[in-house]
């Protein structure tokens, strides 16, 4: 392998190695090391924001009963406004839930593989955020 080869070689870093400097990653470049600057997506990491579709809203809703009893508070007002996604062995869905004014719900729900039947269970969910809030 010539020099100009090695130089192209993808070097392999894991998830939350942000601290170490590879020159390159397999998933593509990863910006600017110099100016702290990181990869959009990450394997195993969240998804950019997804559209709020039928499916997300009837997700969120499937575990309103559960945030309420987390939160011990109930909510009239009950509509997502965004939503990541993370694969993991299941899928967290990670929702930013409008519930009133201005205040806004965080939470973390996990859906199981569909061979162990698609059970839905509320992993966090936490009150008090704005809409500028990252989740």
């Amino acid at each position: 392998m010539d020099q100009q080869q090695q130089q192209q070689k993808p070097q392999m870093c894991l998830v939350g190695d942000w601290d170490q400097k590879p020159q390159t990653c397999p998933m593509g470049p990863r910006g600017d090391w110099d100016q702290q600057q990181k990869p959009q997506i990450c394997p195993g990491g969240p998804s950019e924001l997804k559209p709020i579709t039928s499916e997300i809203k009837s997700i969120a809703e499937s575990v309103k009963i559960e945030v309420e009893k987390q939160l011990n508070r109930t909510f009239e007002l009950y509509v997502v406004v965004a939503c990541k996604t993370q694969v993991v062995a299941g899928t967290n869905y990670l929702l930013k839930i409008h519930c009133g004014k201005d205040e806004y719900l965080h939470v973390k729900v996990y859906e199981m593989l569909p061979h162990a039947g698609s059970v839905r269970s509320v992993t966090s969910a936490t009150d008090g955020h704005s809409l500028d809030d990252t989740f």
